[in-house]
């Protein structure tokens, strides 16, 4: 294997989807627990599955691969997948040295009853909590959308004189804006309670929770720049630190950038006084973007490095904000590839295996960029080069060409050189 190209896999792994269009948002945002999307709540829902597969197994061997492998016990994968399949015994190994793997983060389950191996499976965690067994493919889904690039949705939004929202009302069924809605309710509590929390966040940095200060801290000169600032920061903050301590968050995309879209959605929220309703047509705006990236490229920082997360987290975001100022679908489009584009190359590298440092730092980062990223579309949309769909491919063949010590192992960057 060439170097640079990630150990644990080829750089012609099967992508999520191949097919034609993409499938409803729900598969998109989902309700968890942190603190990682493919290390916890992918397990879970392997091991839920599992149980419905093997009712009278009493016994399973689960082997950890690749990024499961080098980072579970920082993201306590071991523990989700201990609680979840309990009571049945469960042994687990953490496997750091196989690489010929469909995807670094793949698992195998042994099955057995009264001593018997009965089954094996191999399972892959592919991103924001979606989860494929071997021989499965995400196209099995039911396909609500039938287009599958910005450029296609366009087209046919502008044909048709709609906004992406009413795209979105017009290809999912019913309830998908009450399915939204409560997403929006989970993201407001996450920032709540994140706020309110104090104490020392679990894990071997004994980090202190920084939600609460960073709000709270309050000038009289304060400019409202700075303002802007303080508050978007400290709510990406609080539903960083809330996923770092096992909370429930929303995949926006993933766990570890669940942060950046919530922090800018509320901030906005609450300085123009914005309905409840507005906020969730800016979420399914998000959400096509975050679509479109999961389909045509990765989500995964095990698969492309922080900027299949981070990065497509503040994509999304831009997406969103430009809905909210109502922007024309060329500023939308150019919003969310500025985002995108300026977090090309975004190593993964959390100390310890833990979703707080460089994480928390960065989805407040992110956040305040997604903001930027509007501006700039707003004055130069009529300058732009670079189209969303190119961004997108070029992010996945960056992600692949990544080495994999970049790539949510530990292995490099911060994690490397960090020491207590």
């Amino acid at each position: 294997m060439s170097n640079g190209i990630s150990r644990f896999f080829e750089p012609n792994a099967p992508k999520l989807s191949n097919a034609k269009g993409m499938h409803s948002l729900r598969e998109l945002f989902k309700i968890g627990r942190g603190p990682s999307s493919s290390h916890t709540i992918g397990p879970e829902r392997a091991c839920k599955r599992l149980k419905e597969l093997y009712p009278d197994a009493d016994k399973f061997k689960v082997f950890l691969y690749g990024s499961l492998a080098l980072t579970g016990k920082g993201h306590r994968t071991d523990v989700v997948i201990e609680q979840t399949l309990s009571p049945i015994e469960t042994e687990i190994v953490f496997d750091v040295e196989k690489t010929d793997l469909p995807h670094p983060n793949t698992m195998d389950a042994e099955v057995y009853k009264n001593g018997n191996k009965i089954a094996v499976e191999r399972i892959m965690s592919v991103g924001g909590g979606t989860i494929l067994f071997d021989g499965e493919s995400a196209v099995e889904l039911p396909v609500v959308y039938p287009h599958s690039t910005f450029n296609e949705i366009s087209e046919y939004c502008s044909s048709k004189r709609i906004r992406i929202w009413e795209y979105v009302k017009e290809m999912e069924d019913e309830a998908i804006f009450e399915y939204l809605s409560e997403i929006w309710q989970t993201m407001k509590h996450t920032i709540y309670a994140g706020l309110a929390a104090d104490g020392i966040i679990p894990g071997r940095l004994n980090l202190q929770r920084k939600a609460k200060y960073l709000y709270n801290q309050k000038h009289m000169d304060e400019s409202p720049a700075t303002r802007e600032n303080r508050i978007v920061c400290s709510y990406a903050f609080a539903v960083s630190e809330q996923n770092a301590y096992a909370s429930t968050v929303v995949t926006a995309p993933t766990c570890g950038a669940s942060g950046v879209l919530p922090a800018v959605l509320l901030y906005e929220q609450e300085k123009f006084g914005l309905s409840d309703d507005a906020i969730v047509k800016a979420l399914a705006t998000a959400g096509i973007i975050g679509n479109l990236i999961k389909t045509n490229a990765s989500i995964s920082g095990a698969e492309c490095g922080c900027q299949a997360e981070i990065g497509s987290a503040c994509s999304m975001a831009a997406a969103a904000l430009a809905e909210l100022f109502e922007m024309g679908l060329a500023q939308i489009e150019y919003s969310a590839e500025i985002a995108m584009e300026h977090h090309l190359g975004l190593t993964c590298d959390p100390i310890f295996g833990l979703v707080q440092i460089p994480c928390i730092e960065r989805n407040a980062v992110a956040a305040m960029r997604a903001i930027n990223a509007v501006s700039l579309a707003n004055f130069l949309t009529d300058t732009r080069k670079i189209s969303f769909d190119l961004v997108v491919r070029t992010m996945y063949e960056t992600g692949l060409d990544l080495a994999s010590h970049y790539k949510e192992t530990s292995e490099g960057g911060l994690a490397k050189h960090y020491n207590i």
